[in-house]
């Protein structure tokens, strides 16, 4: 069956009491513990718990170049859009409206030769600014969380196809396919999603990138304007006088391994109201692309080894309608397109985001309400299932979703 979970939302229904009142008497839910996170913590910071020294050494190593502000003297530009990894996302969680990065493009062609498909809107002293090219399709996207991405990453690739639908044979209208994706040549076969051939894509607002060391290294040249030994060219050469590679290959695997060693938050407190809005959840279909929970394969990273990782997505592509849409194809994905962006981490978001919670791609919606009341497509059935609740039981799922 495509969606496992069915049988456990068919078993709620079945076994649900019908009072006299006609009522319904939602059971109670078990929400698993997960053992590699410290119930503790409150932020989306602290490593994976009980970490062996020689990987608390190397996520020290990395959270210090994550943090790092790089400046002119050390390879900073010309173009770029922040001067660290932490501009971008502030507190390892999603970025701001005002650190939102412009992805362009003109159909499929990303225009590499262009610099890129991304717009870099600083420059360093004496360089010109990158102009934008006409007509070209453009789309607004907000830096995304970095937390528990050695989990997403150690999902096997079976698992994620097991939710793809991609002719909705069953007919629920959700019709999620997977983003094949071909890994650059500098990603070593030895890496998840790196080698030849198609490799499933993970990473991103479309799921346009199948590898962490993928991310990074781009990250590195497109966002701040530094080369690596992955990526050795600037987007722009004119200004820049620092030999490059400007940072080792080191430097890059030590952000790599920042990010997988990063600790999901756990989840908030579970309430009478949550337990019942987690039911209505999964009643109304959102957990039809928001998968709540995943095991990971095999890793010789004991936090990352058969783990749960409760993330709240499929990995798939899904038409979201007109509302969401950029129009701005890329890869194999349309512009309508959307990868099921992870729920896991909204009750903290505006904690990071000066109190204000942005969501969507491009952060247009400060409300989960708002959120919600622009998803179309295949999310249509779902949206209107959840407005048609009382606002009781909306606001049920609300409390839910802040619980993540």
């Amino acid at each position: 069956m495509k969606r496992f979970y069915i049988l456990f939302v068919v078993f709620v229904v079945l076994t649900s009491i019908i009072g006299c009142d006609g009522r319904i008497e939602i059971p109670q839910l078990i929400i698993p513990e997960d053992d590699n996170i410290d119930s503790s913590i409150d932020d989306f910071e602290t490593p994976f718990a009980m970490l062996p020294s020689d990987l608390s050494a190397i996520f020290a190593r990395g959270e210090e170049a994550f943090m790092k502000d790089f400046t002119v003297e050390e390879g900073l530009g010309p173009i770029f859009n922040q001067s660290s990894c932490v501009s971008c996302h502030p507190g390892n969680g999603r970025g701001l409206p005002d650190s939102a990065l412009i992805r362009f493009s003109m159909g499929h062609n990303l225009m590499l030769d262009m610099g890129g498909t991304q717009f870099q809107d600083k420059t360093i002293p004496g360089a010109p600014y990158e102009t934008l090219p006409k007509d070209v399709d453009k789309s607004t996207r907000l830096p995304p969380p970095v937390f528990g991405m050695g989990l997403i990453e150690n999902i096997p690739v079976e698992t994620i196809l097991s939710y793809s639908d991609p002719n909705d044979a069953d007919g629920d209208g959700i019709s999620g396919r997977p983003h094949w994706v071909t890994a650059p040549d500098f990603v070593p076969a030895t890496e998840i999603g790196g080698g030849q051939g198609k490799q499933l894509g993970r990473f991103g607002r479309k799921a346009s990138v199948s590898s962490l060391v993928q991310q990074t290294a781009t990250a590195f040249q497109q966002d701040m304007g530094i080369t690596n030994n992955f990526l050795q060219e600037e987007p722009s050469d004119v200004g820049d006088t620092v030999p490059d590679p400007e940072v080792e290959r080191s430097t890059v695997m030590d952000i790599v391994m920042f990010m997988r060693l990063l600790s999901p938050p756990p989840r908030g407190e579970i309430t009478e109201e949550v337990k019942r809005g987690d039911t209505f959840f999964n009643k109304i279909g959102c957990a039809s692309c928001h998968v709540p929970t995943m095991l990971t394969g095999p890793s010789p990273i004991d936090a990352l080894n058969f783990a749960k990782a409760n993330v709240y997505s499929d990995f798939l592509l899904h038409d979201m309608g007109e509302e969401l849409a950029d129009n701005r194809p890329d890869g194999e994905a349309t512009g309508r397109e959307w990868r099921t962006a992870p729920l896991w981490g909204t009750r903290l978001i505006g904690k990071f985001l000066d109190g204000t919670s942005f969501f969507l791609h491009d952060g247009r919606a400060t409300t989960l309400e708002g959120a919600i009341r622009t998803h179309g497509g295949e999310a249509q059935n779902a949206k209107q299932a959840f407005f048609n609740l009382s606002e009781s039981d909306q606001q049920a799922v609300i409390a839910f979703l802040k619980s993540l």
